[in-house]
């Protein structure tokens, strides 16, 4: 059978740093994942308002995060996982804007700027985090061949 894997995935070795990181999001992703299935209505709130069926949405952001911490897991997906990962945690964006601007409750999680500051900057982080644990790309910890460090 012929494998489903992306060929940049070669030129990414898993390194050490790369292992660490993928484990962490993967057990990020899969408690997220099931805190979303097991608790749709906390996360109702902060659902924006122009998205349909939110608590639909909401159920299918679990299932996306399940499935994309299995894909990480797994050398025949990871590079798709991590694609779609990075792409997910864009999605839910407006979410975290939401959240913060509106001062909504949601069980669990602080409410004060201490946390929605660091969680709103954070979000580019975790996009890179997702496409550089998985393969996809190797920035800024490579150099592009040809280059000689200055």
């Amino acid at each position: 059978m012929t494998q489903i894997t992306h060929p940049a995935i070669a030129a990414s070795p898993m390194t050490p740093v790369r292992w660490v990181m993928l484990a962490v999001m993967v057990v990020f992703y899969a408690a997220a994942g099931v805190i979303h299935l097991a608790s749709p209505d906390a996360f109702l709130p902060i659902v924006p308002d122009w998205v349909p069926s939110p608590r639909l949405v909401v159920m299918l952001t679990g299932v996306c995060e399940l499935a994309g911490a299995a894909g990480l897991l797994t050398g025949r997906f990871r590079w798709w996982a991590g694609v779609m990962l990075a792409l997910y945690a864009f999605c839910v964006f407006p979410a975290n804007i939401k959240h913060a601007l509106e001062g909504i409750v949601v069980p669990q999680l602080p409410q004060s700027w201490w946390y929605h500051g660091p969680r709103l900057l954070a979000q580019p982080v975790i996009i890179w985090w997702a496409l550089f644990c998985s393969g996809v790309i190797s920035w800024p910890f490579s150099r592009r061949s040809g280059e000689t460090k200055a």
